[in-house]
């Protein structure tokens, strides 16, 4: 998609797998729900990986948007 704005891109992986990376180091895999304008993030079969490894399995998380990083679809 040429010329699209990076909301469009976000909207474009709703429903996919993302990957969220933090500030703190923190890696969460889920299916991308919902955003808003401030990349706020709520993710569904949320899993926290940890050197590439499932630590745990969280459901639903919300994660605010000044704690992302990175996101990217898998």
């Amino acid at each position: 998609m040429e010329n699209s704005r990076p909301l469009d891109e976000l909207n474009a992986s709703r429903n996919k797998r993302v990957i969220i990376e933090l500030k703190n180091g923190k890696q969460y895999v889920g299916k991308l729900k919902a955003f808003d304008i401030h990349i706020n993030i709520v993710l569904d079969e949320t899993e926290e990986h940890v050197d590439g490894e499932v630590k745990r399995k969280i459901g639903t998380a919300f994660i605010r948007g000044d704690t992302i990083i990175l996101i990217s679809s898998q």
